[in-house]
């Protein structure tokens, strides 16, 4: 079967849980891929200010941890929840550390980047913390670069919330 939708796809929660995608149907996702000790880290303190503020209207952030670009969260999983909640208090829901590229990348990332090239119509995921927005039904509606703060994307998630 081939995925048609961000639905489709099922993770690993980053204490061992599976985690059905399916169970946020009709959310609007922000999902990210995340390192602990990268220049963009402290963005874990924009994306959890925009689950706060959102997550009531339908928003749910979700991070998976990378190791990689510059082997920049090496931890193990427990090190990396621990790492994300005592330094920057994410509440949001984050995975077991992925792969988000080549032949051993996450399916849904291999999705992802398809469903949304980056810049030139490349479909690599060139550094930590970048971002793919999801609509309510499902389908990729913009993916942002790491240099993209999560306050740019304010507007975006607005829209995305109303549609």
């Amino acid at each position: 079967m081939a995925e048609s939708s961000v639905y489709d796809f099922d993770a690993v929660a980053i204490d061992g849980r599976p985690a059905a995608l399916a169970s946020q149907r009709g959310k609007v996702l922000l999902i990210v891929n995340t390192a602990s000790a990268c220049g963009f880290t402290p963005q874990f303190a924009g994306l959890e200010s925009l689950w706060q503020t959102y997550r009531d209207r339908g928003l749910v952030v979700v991070g998976f941890p990378s190791n990689e670009f510059g082997a920049q969260d090496p931890g193990s999983n427990d090190e990396i929840a621990s790492f994300c909640q005592l330094n920057y208090g994410v509440s949001f829901p984050m995975m077991a550390k992925v792969k988000v590229n080549g032949r051993d990348a996450h399916p849904l990332w291999r999705w992802l980047t398809a469903e949304a090239p980056g810049v030139l119509g490349t479909q690599a995921v060139k550094w930590n913390f970048t971002k793919f927005l999801v609509g309510r039904d499902g389908q990729v509606l913009k993916r942002y670069a790491p240099t993209d703060t999560p306050e740019s994307l304010a507007q975006d998630i607005e829209k995305a919330l109303a549609a």
